[in-house]
């Protein structure tokens, strides 16, 4: 569905909802006043070292080891073009829309600062591109998240070149050339240096950072809900998550989970064995009894990652760039270090979390574990297997998100004959983070699709008023306790509720906004 909000493009950071605004729901984006004076104004200067026979960078001379060579300036147009035509170079699957779209909408901030000396109208092709919802196919491979996101970014400019293929705003495949023109938008062939300035920035790392923000704030939630839930399904203590016992440890993430869950289970029956005194048991499993601290630490990953998405928000990401003072300076602000940091920090807290989840998981389907529910939660152990496989599949996930949360940015590759001779392949980081979300989206799913059952085999005792919530809005897609069915129907529908807010939206119906 298309967002009926307007994006303004100027000089000022963009936030948050507004890039996931554009990239998942096609909000259109207009470049503003401010925007178009600071690029024509910064062009200007860039205009100035084209004529001049000095050698500028990006300018007048090759790039990267080729850099020690002058361009007569009868081949610079040649170059700018040959400069996005090889660059183009991806390879492998086509990358999700949405991360194009964040990547295109990325690049024009920067390109609207009035930092790289491209000309408005080369930078109003990119908008309307995005308007017009065209979408260049861009390829899994071919960034190292140095020098920017190279080739991710040089088949967007080939794009507005007119040039390569592309997605049109129906989803189908189609020339540029020919979808640019149905569009009444054209081409532009790159002046002096713009060909460098439409490649050269983290865009596409920090666009998948910016929706594996929006995804992750809803599943930790989420995994709050599936934590409380388990713990009702266990006879677990609510006890554990008092205020005054996690301010003996004040980190803000581990407060926030352990709000949440005493918010959850609030007025539930099934625990009120802990409050009159006759339940026996001292203490919960780690899993239960620790769930906001991992939780915390989680969130606490996920605050730090969100203040490095906002500093690069606010960042003109090119090289060469234009000063406020007229000079054009070679750097290294380019290199993806930053975001590439805080993507890889994410998957570690994405697998840690996906694997507390397994193990409650799994405590639900044990008998010797589970006090009292039947095995696998089955309707007849034996005849039935219940959610065994299930917890199989959770278990195969988790297994993956460990494999994923190997850090990409240790890793470093040498390029351009050793000039570029240090990366940090912050685009593979955030490649393997999106992978890592979908699996935890469904390792959470395994969890609540399980924790209901268990609540529901506990009647007549009854959970609290926001578990019960989840239970029922679960049941609307999930049918309750009974003999095996075909389940991984059943997994996909929960998958969806978790990946939608659902689940989480049921439960505030009761305790109002959550953490």
């Amino acid at each position: 569905m298309r967002d009926n909000v307007v994006v303004n493009i100027g000089p000022e950071p963009l936030t948050f909802a507004e890039v996931v605004a554009v990239a998942r729901r096609g909000a259109a984006v207009r470049l503003t006043d401010d925007a178009v004076a600071a690029m024509a104004a910064a062009r200007t200067r860039v205009d100035e070292l084209a004529e001049s026979p000095v050698p500028a960078y990006g300018i007048s001379t090759g790039f990267g080891a080729l850099a020690t060579r002058h361009i007569d300036p009868a081949l610079r147009a040649r170059l700018q073009r040959s400069l996005v035509r090889s660059h183009a170079a991806g390879s492998g699957p086509e990358v999700e829309a949405e991360v194009t779209r964040a990547l295109m909408l990325l690049r024009l901030h920067t390109l609207a600062t009035g930092h790289t000396g491209v000309r408005p109208q080369t930078a109003k092709v990119l908008e309307g591109l995005l308007n017009a919802r065209i979408t260049p196919v861009v390829h899994e491979y071919g960034s190292l998240g140095c020098s920017g996101d190279l080739a991710p970014l040089s088949h967007v400019a080939l794009t507005i070149m007119g040039e390569g293929v592309v997605r049109d705003a129906a989803g189908n495949l189609a020339g540029a050339d020919e979808a640019l023109k149905q569009a009444g938008i054209e081409p532009v062939e790159p002046a002096a240096k713009e060909g460098l300035a439409l490649i050269n920035g983290t865009d596409g790392m920090l666009g998948m950072l910016i929706l594996a923000l929006d995804d992750l704030a809803r599943l930790f939630t989420t995994a709050d809900v599936g934590a409380a839930m388990s713990v009702e399904a266990l006879l677990g203590t609510d006890r554990v998550f008092a205020a005054d016992l996690q301010a003996l440890r004040p980190h803000p993430g581990q407060a926030a989970s352990a709000a949440n869950l005493r918010a959850l289970l609030a007025g539930s029956d099934i625990m009120a064995g802990h409050r009159d005194g006759t339940c026996t048991r001292v203490q919960d499993a780690y899993s239960l009894r620790c769930a906001p601290q991992v939780a915390g630490a989680a969130r606490d990953t996920l605050a730090h990652a969100a203040s490095v998405a906002m500093r690069e928000l606010a960042s003109a990401i090119d090289n060469p760039v234009v000063l406020a003072d007229g000079r054009v300076e070679s750097n290294g602000n380019f290199h993806g270090a930053p975001v590439g940091y805080v993507l890889d920090f994410l998957a570690i807290a994405v697998a840690d979390l996906a694997g507390i989840s397994e193990r409650r998981t799994d405590r639900m389907l044990d008998v010797a574990r589970s006090h009292g529910l039947p095995a696998f939660l089955a309707d007849d152990p034996g005849v039935d297997s219940g959610h065994m496989i299930a917890q199989y599949t959770q278990a195969a996930i988790v297994s993956e998100l460990k494999r994923l949360a190997v850090p990409a940015s240790v890793d470093s590759i040498p390029s351009s004959a050793m000039q570029e001779d240090h990366v940090s392949m912050g685009w593979s980081a955030g490649r393997k983070l999106r992978r890592a979300v979908d699996g935890l989206t469904r390792v959470l799913a395994v969890e609540l699709l399980t924790a209901a059952r268990a609540i529901d085999l506990r009647a007549p005792r009854r959970p609290a008023p926001a578990t019960g919530a989840v239970v029922a809005a679960l049941r609307e897609a999930v049918s309750g306790p009974g003999p095996d069915r075909f389940l991984a129907p059943e997994i996909e529908a929960v998958v969806r509720l978790v990946a939608d807010g659902s689940v989480v939206a049921a439960a505030e119906t009761v305790t109002g906004p959550l953490a």
